[in-house]
């Protein structure tokens, strides 16, 4: 298993020799995001109206971080369920996305999306959250503030740990890992 070092934005050719099961450490500026935050980034989108940040080349971690006690940036920040954006991941690939990070498989659109503009998934690790806190340099809201928990972060990360869940080229690690086992 190879193990990358990625800096945000991402670029395509960031991307073209990423495969399912490789270790990232991403470093850079990553935003947080859940579905209330999707669904209003797409209503703008759909209305024709800016959005709050610049998601070109851009990864979102779907995160609800829990607030930071004294000395951290940022409180335990555990991935949420992917399957809750995949209704907005596909018009925000459309729009620049060139990453997502959180757990569990994807579906169909969303893959195909993925694809389409040569983006990546990426896979948290679940149970970790403490751990990944730990790569996070500075927090701050950048957008939907009324959110609480689930407004939009700008988050400056350092090594931040995943694994490549589904590549630009279509292959998705979850359908692999449910195979390979079925082949034992």
């Amino acid at each position: 298993m190879n193990e990358i070092h990625l800096r945000t934005p991402l670029k395509n050719e960031d991307l073209e020799n990423l495969k399912i099961g490789d270790k990232v450490l991403i470093s850079g500026i990553i935003y947080t995001g859940r579905d209330a935050a999707h669904k209003r980034l797409v209503d703008l989108i759909e209305q024709g109206k800016e959005l709050p940040i610049d998601i070109k080349g851009q990864v979102i971690y779907f995160v609800g971080p829990a607030p930071a006690k004294p000395g951290q940036a940022i409180g335990s920040a555990g991935p949420t369920t992917s399957y809750r954006m995949d209704p907005y991941s596909p018009i925000l690939l459309d729009r620049g996305l060139k990453g997502m990070i959180g757990k569990g498989p994807r579906n169909q659109e969303v893959i195909d999306a993925m694809v389409r503009n040569k983006a990546v998934y990426f896979a948290a690790i679940g149970g970790a959250a403490a751990l990944i806190a730990k790569s996070v340099t500075s927090a701050k809201v950048v957008a939907y503030e009324d959110l609480g928990t689930e407004a939009i972060r700008e988050l400056k990360v350092e090594n931040f740990p995943c694994i490549v869940a589904n590549d630009i080229y279509g292959n998705d690690l979850y359908k692999k890992g449910v195979q390979d086992y079925r082949e034992e």
